[in-house]
C-alpha cells in the first residue's frame, strides 16, 4: 500500500512538473508572438496588407483585448489545436503541423528505436569483454560517430550510398499525403539520425555494465553458480538500462533538434523541413506552432523516460 502511494505520488509530481514547463514555454512563445516585427498580424498578413485587413484580423484573433484575456483566449486556441493561420501557405497551421507531424514521429521514432536495439546488446558485448581488442575497436568507432556532426554523417551516406552505389535514393519525397511507406526513402535519414545516437547510448551502456559487474549482487550471483548469460541477463541488463533511460529523457531534445538537419539534408517531407522553409520565408505562425508542438512532444518524451526510470529502479519513487 505504500508503495502503491508512492508510485502515484511520484507521477502526480512528474506530471505536475511537466505542466509547469508547458506553462512557462506557452508565456515565453506569447511574449514572442507580440514581439514580431510590426506586430503579429502584420507578421501573420505580410507588410503590404491593408489597414482595414490589419484590424479586421486584430479584431477577429481578439488582440483588441487586454493582454492576460488575449493569453487565455491563444491558450484555449492552442489547446484545440488552432495555432493560427498561415499565409504565406494559405492554411492553418494545426492542419500543417497534423501532415508533417506524423512524418517526424516515424522519423525520430525510428532512429530512436533502431539506436537502442543496436546500442543496448553492443554496449553490454564491450562492457562484458572490457579492455580487449574487440572492446578497443568498436570504441573507437562509436567516438568516430559521436564526434561527428549528424549533417556530416548524412552527406556521406548520401555519397556513399546514393552516388557511388545507388543503393538508396538521397530525397524522401515519394510521401504524398500520408506518413508514407517508402521504407527505401526512409533508410538513409534514420541511419544518419541513428549512428549519432548509437555512440552515445553504448558508450554509457558500457559503463554501466562495467559498473554492475563489479557490483556486490553480481558477484554473489557469480559465486553461487549462476552461468554468464543468466549473470547478464537476470542481473546486469535490467540495472544498466537505467543509465539508457535517463540518457533518452537528456538526449531527446538533441535528437529532434538534429532531425531539423537531417530533414533539411534529405528534403524530408517532416516538421524539420516545414520549420526550415517557414524560416526562409519568414512565416512566423508555423515557426512558433512548431516551436510549441516540438516542445509538448520533447516533455512528453522525458515524462515518459521518468516513469521508465521509475519502474526500473523502485527507489526512485521515494526520492
Amino acid at each position: 500500500m505504500h508503495e502503491d502511494t508512492a508510485v502515484i505520488t511520484y507521477l502526480i509530481r512528474r506530471l505536475l512538473q511537466a505542466v509547469v514547463v508547458l506553462f512557462i514555454v506557452s508565456v515565453i512563445l506569447f511574449g514572442m508572438l507580440h514581439a514580431l516585427p510590426g506586430g503579429l498580424v502584420r507578421a501573420q498578413l505580410g507588410p503590404r496588407a491593408s489597414q482595414y485587413s490589419v484590424q479586421q484580423v486584430t479584431i477577429q484573433e481578439g488582440l483588441n483585448k487586454p493582454i492576460v484575456a488575449q493569453f487565455g483566449i491563444w491558450a484555449w486556441h492552442a489547446l484545440q489545436g488552432n495555432l493560427g493561420f498561415s499565409y504565406k501557405l494559405n492554411e492553418s497551421v494545426g492542419a500543417l503541423l497534423g501532415l508533417y507531424l506524423p512524418r517526424t514521429l516515424l522519423l525520430v521514432g525510428s532512429a530512436i528505436f533502431l539506436a537502442i536495439a543496436i546500442a543496448v546488446p553492443l554496449g553490454m558485448w564491450q562492457g562484458y569483454r572490457r579492455n580487449r581488442t574487440d572492446d578497443y575497436v568498436l570504441s573507437s568507432l562509436m567516438l568516430v560517430f559521436y564526434a561527428m556532426p549528424p549533417f556530416l554523417l548524412g552527406v556521406i551516406l548520401i555519397i556513399v550510398f546514393s552516388i557511388w552505389t545507388n543503393l538508396l535514393p538521397s530525397t524522401a519525397t515519394n510521401f504524398g499525403n500520408g506518413v508514407g511507406t517508402d521504407l527505401r526513402a526512409l533508410a538513409l535519414p534514420v541511419f544518419a539520425l541513428c549512428l549519432t545516437s548509437v555512440s552515445a547510448y553504448s558508450r554509457y551502456m558500457r559503463s554501466s555494465v562495467i559498473d554492475n559487474l563489479l557490483s556486490d549482487h553480481v558477484r554473489t550471483a557469480v559465486a553461487k553458480g549462476a552461468s554468464t548469460g543468466r549473470m547478464l541477463m537476470r542481473h546486469v541488463l535490467r540495472n544498466s538500462l537505467i543509465s539508457i533511460v535517463t540518457l533518452f529523457g537528456l538526449t531527446l531534445p538533441f535528437i529532434v533538434s538534429g532531425a531539423l538537419i537531417i530533414e533539411q539534408l534529405f528534403n524530408y517531407p517532416g516538421m524539420g523541413l516545414l520549420f526550415w522553409n517557414a524560416a526562409q520565408q519568414r512565416d512566423f505562425p508555423v515557426l512558433l506552432g512548431v516551436t510549441l508542438v516540438v516542445t509538448v512532444v520533447t516533455v512528453i518524451g522525458n515524462l515518459v523516460a521518468d516513469i521508465g526510470y521509475a519502474v526500473l529502479d523502485p527507489r526512485i519513487r521515494y526520492t
